[in-house]
């Protein structure tokens, strides 16, 4: 994998307008950031990134997902430190050098690679490749990272006969207790929520990926493996179905649009959502794609 190819500018970024908040007609804003932490905003092609400096990762990414228009390309990486931030604000390539963790796209690169032109495709493609779109992650691949990547194709395909556009919004859940490592914290949970047209109508759908390690005594694990300056433990992947409620909770994000469209359709019962290993009632694991609630 190759990093820091071509050593971009921020004149090369000049042109980039990001997520566009009309795209699917019914207007969908960029949700706001409810935590008291400094953020800023970086337009890629066809998404936006709020980011969170203090923590060195996106508080959020939001993407115009065209399913008619996608392309497919052979894959090019070429991850990049964005020019329009300083180098030591962005968790980059020390983070990920001589360990198991993958960079972990918050926009896939497929999802975002459409256009009118395969130049365009291309050009959206190179974007999902800054280090601001990136978390670490477990380097295994199992049925839960599986059912996590498919997601917005499964979504796309479902709307399809309705609308062929989404917006997808998505970012790691930076708990202040996530454990510490090479100047960083590690996110053991990552969110998304995926917005469509249905019957000419706004719905919605909130998911939750959790890479928390399966131990008796997560605490213990973590303590351990910080005092041995070691790389956390992560475990298998797990993915759930969950009230985009309980995502505006633990992501700090104002969702309350989405929230009344939400196709699980659980009942908001203003309880804290569950820490990391751990899920409630209303969260729905899913085994398969086929799992997936979207009747409303």
């Amino acid at each position: 994998m190759t990093d820091l190819a071509g050593s971009p500018t921020a004149q090369d970024l000049r042109d980039r307008t990001g997520y566009d908040p009309l795209f699917l007609g019914p207007g969908v804003p960029m949700p706001a950031v409810t935590t008291d932490a400094a953020t800023v905003m970086l337009p890629y092609l066809h998404y936006s990134v709020v980011f969170r400096p203090d923590r060195r990762f996106a508080a959020l990414t939001a993407l115009d997902l065209d399913g008619a228009r996608l392309k497919s390309l052979d894959r090019a990486d070429a991850w990049q430190l964005d020019p329009r931030l300083a180098a030591e604000l962005q968790a980059g390539p020390p983070v990920y050098a001589h360990n198991d963790l993958d960079r972990g796209h918050l926009v896939m690169r497929a999802s975002s690679m459409w256009g009118d032109t395969e130049d365009e495709a291309r050009r959206a493609e190179a974007d999902t490749f800054y280090f601001t779109n990136a978390a670490p992650q477990a380097a295994m691949f199992n049925q839960g990272r599986q059912l996590w990547l498919g997601l917005e194709e499964y979504l796309q395909e479902h709307a399809a006969t309705f609308d062929r556009k989404l917006a997808v919004f998505a970012g790691p859940v930076l708990d202040p207790d996530d454990p510490p490592y090479r100047g960083i914290q590690i996110p053991l949970r990552f969110w998304k929520v995926v917005a469509f047209v249905q019957d000419g109508a706004l719905a919605a759908t909130g998911y939750i990926l959790d890479q928390t390690p399966l131990v008796d005594d997560l605490d213990a694990a973590l303590a351990a493996a910080e005092a041995a300056g070691a790389l956390p433990p992560l475990g298998a992947f797990r993915t759930f179905q969950v009230p985009i409620a309980d995502i505006a909770v633990l992501a700090g994000l104002d969702l309350d649009q989405l929230i009344l469209v939400d196709r699980l359709g659980a009942a908001v019962t203003g309880e804290t959502p569950p820490p990391p290993g751990r899920a409630s009632s209303t969260w729905l694991e899913l085994s398969s794609l086929d799992d997936l609630v979207l009747a409303g």
